[in-house]
């Protein structure tokens, strides 16, 4: 441990996605021009337009007892920094701090809570998740309650106990299920509880949960905001310093801080979010189209659909209806298995929003840690397939899914 530990609260903690008077003075700038110009053309050494990759693990004091505006990577690091920066002034945060997973950034999201105290958590949310929080709770770290938040009665019941942290995961992986978020965010203060949302499925391109009421935001930034698939990240954005302090100091203390290499490949995949997303939607509504329309199909779930019974909500608190949907095939698991045999474009794969398509089966892959009856009660059924729908040809992706299906079809 480096004399930077004590030094959190005064100096190194201020650090990290901080907002300045710049950010105060540029707020009017558009979220498009923030993801792709914010850090650019601000290197002094060199005059570098990217900004530069800070590898370095530690930095030399100025002098005796003086030192510099950075002492130890696991404490600050320019390159994090700069994400957390962008992050924060996507999200219209007060401060983000950059973790190393998705896990790590729910982890620390919900480290307010302490034994005894009562979670909220969606009866549909991912399978890491939902396999988190059971784990943390069967250890006494904190209740648990998996509650439908779409259930007004049962969501009511659930506070009323006394709950610390509400968290909603607003569209569900994999159902696709929007949550209202401006309710939620009311009832949550009302009962004096936390309200915290992952967005991972949209990110700041189509929702800004702080906007409507929540206190924190949690990212997977391997998921939309990188976009590539090649980094595993994750970033907290809270709407109140304090908070965000707090939890900067305790990613530190623990150790959970985001590697610099990590942080500078997000940041480049973050310039080119609104391009990706923009595509990748219009991509994932002519699927879910297809898809709606072919006899081997019982069901889709994508908000972009005006019969889903989230689209008016989708449409009120989205800027967009995104690039992931789930489908029901009529035949099951056996139907998957076929379906998936017979594509050539979408990967069977986990993980979701990099730039080439995805298929996964969430019963055998993202939701196999949880157990049948939560499965069941969440609604994820043995035919039901993820798509994550990227930036490929629309014509190439109907015609990979319409041979694969007619294969389905013929059984």
């Amino acid at each position: 441990m480096g004399q930077g530990d004590a030094r959190d609260r005064s100096r190194g903690l201020e650090r990290e996605s901080d907002v300045s008077d710049e950010s105060v003075v540029r707020e009017q700038r558009r979220a498009e021009t923030i993801a792709a110009a914010n850090g650019i053309g601000t290197d002094t050494a060199f005059g570098a337009v990217t900004p530069p990759l800070y590898l370095s693990t530690t930095y030399t004091f100025a002098e005796f007892e003086q030192p510099r505006a950075y002492d130890y990577a696991r404490l600050g690091n320019p390159t994090r920094d700069q994400l957390a920066d962008t992050l924060a002034k996507l999200e219209g945060g007060a401060r983000a701090v950059v973790v190393s997973s998705g896990m790590a950034a729910l982890d620390l999201a919900l480290s307010p809570l302490r034994p005894g105290d009562l979670l909220v958590a969606p009866h549909d949310c991912y399978g890491g998740t939902h396999r988190l929080l059971s784990m943390r709770a069967a250890r006494g770290h904190y209740r648990v309650a998996f509650v439908d938040q779409g259930d007004e009665a049962a969501l009511a019941a659930a506070l009323a106990e006394g709950a610390r942290i509400v968290l909603t995961e607003t569209p569900s992986n994999p159902l696709m299920r929007i949550t209202d978020i401006r309710r939620v965010a009311a009832l949550a203060k009302a009962a004096g509880a936390l309200f915290v949302v992952d967005n991972t499925f949209l990110s700041p391109a189509l929702q800004r949960p702080l906007s409507l009421g929540a206190d924190l935001v949690v990212h997977s930034t391997t998921k939309f905001l990188n976009g590539h698939s090649d980094v595993i990240g994750g970033a907290v954005i809270a709407a109140d310093a304090t908070l965000g302090d707090e939890l900067a100091a305790w990613a530190n203390t623990v150790g959970v801080t985001g590697s610099p290499f990590d942080a500078y490949l997000t940041l480049r995949g973050v310039r080119t979010l609104f391009a990706r997303i923009e595509r990748q939607e219009r991509n994932a509504a002519a699927v879910a189209a297809f898809l709606d329309r072919h006899p081997a199909v019982a069901r889709v779930h994508y908000p972009g659909l005006p019969a889903h019974p989230g689209h008016a909500l989708a449409k009120a608190q989205q800027a967009g209806f995104g690039a992931m949907l789930s489908a029901e095939l009529a035949g099951g698991r056996e139907a998957v298995r076929r379906l998936v045999g017979a594509l050539t474009i979408f990967s069977l794969a986990e993980s979701l929003g990099g730039v080439e398509s995805l298929i996964a089966h969430p019963v055998t892959m993202t939701h196999a840690a949880m157990d049948p009856e939560a499965r069941e009660r969440a609604g994820v059924g043995d035919g039901l397939v993820r798509l994550s729908v990227g930036l490929e040809a629309e014509t190439d992706l109907l015609a990979d899914l319409a041979q694969a299906l007619d294969i389905v079809a013929k059984g």
